[in-house]
C-alpha cells in the first residue's frame, strides 16, 4: 500500500475517532510519525513487524501503550485492507505499574494547615490551595479538572449540591454529587473570596492572586513544596508526593470503607468509575493493587472480571 493510501486512511481514522469524542491530539501525532516510519521502510515491509519496531523505540514504560494506539488504527485499515496484518497485543512488554503512594487522613489534613499558613496575609491564595486539597481528596476528581472549575460549573444549592466536570480527560462531561462536609467547605471558600473582593474578577471558581485562573503549574509546585515542608517529598529534583496522590488517596479509601462495610466491592466498582471520570471499570481495577489485605479477595474475583481487556490508567 502507497503512502498516500495510508495517510487517507489515517485521517479517515482520526475524523472517526473525534467525532465521538476523543482529542487524539497525542494519537494523532504518534499515528502520524508511524505512517511516515512505515513510507520508509517501503511497500514490502511486513506491516506487522513494522508495527512493533516502531512500538519499541523510545522509552521503555512507552512500548505496550504505542504498540496499542497503532493496533486500534491497523485494526481500521485491515477492515478495508485485508492483506493488512494486525499485531498480537503481547508482543511488547507492559511494564508493572508501581504501587501508588497513599496519603492518610492526618497527612491530608497536615497539608491543608500548611496551606493555610501561606502568604501573603489577608490574600485569597491561603484559601484557595486549601480548599483545592480538600477538593481533591473528598471527591478524586483529577487537578485540571478542579482548575477548571467554573462559578456556573459549581451548584451549592442543589439537592444534592454537586459538580459538573467539563473538558475532562476523555472529553466526557458528567456530575459529581458533593458530600455536605465538602459543599460547606466550598461555599465558606465563596463567601471569603467575596468579602476579599476576589468576585467578578473571572469566571473561574478557583481564582489566582491576579484574579484570573488558578494556574495549575503554580498550584503543583506549591502542593509539593507544602508536601517536602512536612517530609513527604524529598529533596528539590526528586519525585514524590504530588497532586494527583490525592486522587489514588480517594479511590483508596473509598473501597477500603466498602470492604470494612461489608459490601461486594466488585459491584461498586463501576459506580466508582463513573464517578472518577474512567472510560472503563478496568481502569478503576488498578487501585485494588494499593489496598490494604482486606480488599485482596475482591481483588482476585475482579482480576478475573478484566482479564484480557487491557487497561488505560490516569
Amino acid at each position: 500500500m502507497t503512502g498516500g493510501a495510508w495517510r487517507r486512511h489515517l485521517e479517515s481514522y482520526l475524523s472517526l475517532r473525534r467525532a465521538v469524542g476523543f482529542a487524539m491530539r497525542r494519537e494523532g501525532r504518534l499515528l502520524q510519525d508511524f505512517v511516515e516510519h512505515l513510507e520508509r521502510r517501503g511497500d514490502d515491509a511486513p506491516v506487522s513487524q513494522v508495527a512493533v519496531e516502531w512500538a519499541s523505540a523510545g522509552a521503555e514504560s512507552w512500548h505496550a501503550r504505542r504498540l496499542g494506539i497503532v493496533r486500534g488504527f491497523l485494526t481500521m485499515v485491515s477492515a478495508a485492507e485485508p492483506g493488512v496484518d494486525v499485531p498480537g497485543a503481547g508482543l511488547v512488554r507492559t511494564p508493572k505499574r508501581p504501587t501508588p503512594r497513599i496519603l492518610a487522613p492526618h497527612e491530608i489534613l497536615a497539608l491543608m494547615e500548611a496551606a493555610r499558613a501561606l502568604g501573603p496575609r489577608g490574600a485569597l491564595r491561603p484559601h484557595t490551595v486549601a480548599t483545592v486539597i480538600g477538593l481533591l481528596a473528598s471527591c478524586g476528581l483529577r487537578s485540571g479538572e478542579a482548575v477548571r472549575l467554573d462559578v456556573g460549573h459549581v451548584d451549592l444549592v442543589g439537592d444534592p449540591p454537586c459538580l459538573e466536570i467539563q473538558h475532562t480527560k476523555f472529553r466526557k462531561s458528567r456530575l459529581v454529587p458533593l458530600h455536605p462536609t465538602t459543599a460547606d467547605a466550598l461555599r465558606t471558600y465563596a463567601r471569603q473570596r467575596r468579602d476579599l473582593g476576589y468576585d467578578g474578577l473571572s469566571s473561574a471558581f478557583f481564582v489566582s492572586e491576579r484574579g484570573d485562573r488558578l494556574n495549575h503549574d503554580v498550584l503543583a509546585r506549591t502542593f509539593a513544596q507544602l508536601a517536602r515542608r512536612l517530609g513527604l517529598r524529598g529533596p528539590v529534583g526528586t519525585r514524590g508526593v504530588s497532586l494527583h496522590k490525592l486522587r489514588h488517596s480517594f479511590a483508596v479509601a473509598r473501597l477500603a470503607a466498602w470492604a470494612e462495610q461489608g459490601v461486594a466491592v466488585r459491584d461498586r466498582l463501576p459506580a466508582l468509575a463513573v464517578y472518577l471520570g474512567h472510560v472503563q471499570p478496568g481502569d478503576t481495577y488498578w487501585y485494588l493493587t494499593a489496598t490494604p489485605s482486606v480488599l485482596e479477595p475482591a481483588a482476585a474475583r475482579f482480576e478475573a472480571f478484566v482479564d484480557g481487556r487491557g487497561a488505560r490508567h490516569d
